[in-house]
């Protein structure tokens, strides 16, 4: 043995052994990175698909604007799968468009997308690979803001004054050509239906062209505040009493007057319009002698609110005298139906509803209780048609309509059918149909109730004629 181990071939033939062995496992190890457990073959390359990955363009961004660019790219990556793994969950690397020489100049180009921070063993195909874009000039203008919103979702009867908004103007960046586009710069504001109170919230500037399209520009502030002031239509009008039932024997109203002469009501102007004072009913049936009562104040259905619905109302009597007394006896035979009597000065409501002392004796004998009258059928006059449009009334279909007047005989005996017109105005409305209210033209002074404050109307255009 010792005879072999000192031999020269045996220590050359040992250290040829440990080389073969150091080179296997160097080679081995260096083809295992590369995928493949041979000694020698090459690694086995693969494919990897990334989609939506975001493109950066590098580019002056304080003076130019780059538009035309794709959002995002498809990337296909090759080589060995240990190193597509990493780069695929990891990204790495980015995809720009290389737009910083600062000779660059203005105008429409294509440029190629390009890929940066990759391994160098790994190869990228970009999808698309190039793209078309616009450099222009940044400009900076200042824009008023208009506010926007839906008038048809406000409550009936109620109005909106002009919406403001804070700040009132804006400062829009963008390309030269798109800042050019721009015709309107809205807030809208959205609102709920049956709005009835005012509104203060925050909304949404966009820059729109002629055509409402949104234009791709930078707003600041973005978010603006908006105040919508939202209100009714409202008119102050007298408080009258009007007295109801039969007083008892050997008493006579010498005062029925309310702490409040005026009330404010609230509704459409066009029911408004028609209504000139509100009444407070009293029935004197269970007088006994001076009373203040809280009595409510009586409106129209058509009225959306009232400042109060209730009132004082003073009554202050007075021993009748028995000739008086007997007149007003006989008045309630000959008529049990009317209302007590209530002296002629009702309509107003600072003075006590009596005559004054001195004219009693010449008053006395005149029936000054409160009546009523009506006028039926009265045609109702159109105003405002344009020529070239036609009407008729929906409903009522005949175009006409009652009218009621409340006052003492005397002045019912005044009034007469010539001295009252009605009226619709269709001036600027549109064909179609409408709900419109009726206008009263009728003596001053006169407490009247139409049968129905609106009428339903069509409006047609007339067709040309032809030959």
């Amino acid at each position: 043995m010792d005879k072999y181990t000192n031999s020269v071939w045996f220590s050359r033939l040992v250290a040829l052994a440990i080389a073969a062995l150091l080179f296997t496992s160097v080679n081995f190890e260096s083809k295992n990175e590369n995928g493949s457990l041979g000694f020698n073959t090459p690694g086995k390359v693969s494919q990897e698909v990334i989609e939506d990955v975001p493109v950066e363009i590098d580019y002056d961004q304080e003076n130019l604007v780059v538009t035309g660019a794709p959002e995002t790219v498809k990337i296909t990556l090759e080589g060995v799968k240990s190193l597509l793994l990493p780069a695929k969950t990891q990204r790495e690397f980015q995809v720009y468009i290389d737009l910083s020489d600062p000779e660059i100049t203005l105008g429409e180009k294509k440029v190629p997308l390009k890929i940066r921070n990759l391994n160098e063993k790994l190869t990228a195909t970009l999808s698309p690979a190039y793209a078309t874009v616009m450099v222009q000039e940044k400009v900076t203008k200042d824009f008023s803001v208009d506010v926007d919103y839906n008038r048809s979702l406000l409550e009936e009867g109620y109005t909106a004054e002009n919406p403001t908004s804070n700040p009132q103007t804006v400062k829009i960046t963008g390309a030269k050509d798109v800042i050019d586009q721009i015709s309107f710069v809205k807030a809208t504001l959205g609102l709920t239906k049956g709005m009835d109170e005012s509104v203060n919230r925050e909304a949404t500037v966009k820059a729109l062209d002629r055509d409402l399209n949104k234009l791709n520009v930078t707003i600041e502030p973005a978010v603006v505040n908006v105040s919508l002031k939202v209100n009714i239509p409202s008119k102050t009008v007298p408080i009258r009493p009007i007295q109801s039932g039969k007083l008892k024997s050997g008493l006579k109203i010498k005062s029925l007057t309310t702490d409040d002469k005026e009330v404010t009501i609230y509704g459409k102007e066009a029911i408004l319009e028609n209504i000139n004072e509100v009444t407070v009913p009293v029935n004197i049936s269970n007088i006994t002698g001076d009373a203040v009562y809280e009595l409510p104040i009586s409106v129209p259905d058509d009225v959306k609110k009232v400042s109060k619905d209730t009132v004082k109302v003073n009554i202050k009597t007075e021993k009748a005298d028995p000739d008086s007394e007997a007149d007003t006896d006989t008045d309630n035979d000959t008529d049990p139906d009317s209302e007590a009597s209530l002296p002629e000065d009702t309509n107003d409501t600072d003075k006590p509803v009596d005559k004054p002392t001195e004219d009693k004796d010449t008053d006395k004998d005149e029936d000054v209780s409160i009546q009523t009258k009506k006028f039926s059928n009265l045609k109702i006059q159109t105003v405002g048609l344009d020529k070239d449009r036609s009407m008729k009334f929906v409903n009522p279909s005949m175009g006409s309509m009652g009218i009621t007047f409340k006052g003492t005989r005397a002045e019912l005996n005044k009034l007469k059918e010539a001295n009252i017109q009605l009226s619709v105005n269709v001036n600027q409305l549109e064909a179609g149909t409408h709900d419109v209210a009726v206008q009263v033209k009728a003596p001053d002074n006169t407490n009247w109730e139409l049968d129905s404050r609106m009428v339903t109307i069509s409006i047609t255009d007339n067709e040309e004629e032809t030959s």
